[in-house]
């Protein structure tokens, strides 16, 4: 299999299903910031974790698995079926669960949390941006083209985890 098709060529990339788009399309720029957020959590897991977030680790490359399936729902065009499993209300309430999990853990919020104190907080804190920039990008297109209301909660969830787990990172010494 050649990894180069020339089907590019003119500014235009395929969809599932066939359809053409501009690559500057809407979609496009939305699945290709989820795509970043993937890479930047792949920069998260790329640090050695401590012991105490022995935890972290299986969640974030299962956050990874889903960016997958929904970056494969938001090629697929309205009126064709995406090619892998959708992002579900389970998914959303296991990343609340960690949500509650990791703060339950946390001293109170009392200011704002700058960026650093350790790499992986940062990195953290870079896939957390990332993650809001993804979710602005989302909800654009999705005043033209709806999005599932579980893509939408999921991504907002998925914030709030990176921010809280961000937290976590910031707090600890490497």
């Amino acid at each position: 299999m050649k990894i180069y098709t020339k089907g590019g060529d003119q500014g235009q990339t395929g969809l599932f299903g066939g359809q053409r788009v501009p690559k500057d399309h809407l979609r496009l720029h939305t699945y290709g910031t989820f795509d970043e957020l993937n890479a930047s959590i792949g920069l998260v897991l790329a640090e050695p974790l401590l012991a105490e977030d022995s935890r972290v680790r299986p969640v974030l490359s299962r956050i990874q698995s889903e960016l997958f399936q929904l970056g494969s729902e938001l090629a697929t065009p309205p009126g064709k079926s995406a090619p892998s499993r959708l992002i579900e209300t389970a998914d959303i309430e296991r990343l609340e669960a960690e949500i509650d999990r990791m703060e339950s853990r946390l001293e109170p919020l009392k200011s704002f949390i700058l960026p650093g104190g350790t790499r992986a907080a940062a990195q953290m804190h870079l896939a957390r941006t990332v993650c809001r920039r993804a979710e602005r990008e989302l909800v654009v297109l999705h005043r033209s083209e709806p999005v599932r209301s579980e893509v939408l909660g999921y991504v907002n969830r998925l914030s709030d985890f990176l921010f809280v787990a961000e937290i976590g990172r910031a707090s600890c010494r490497e």
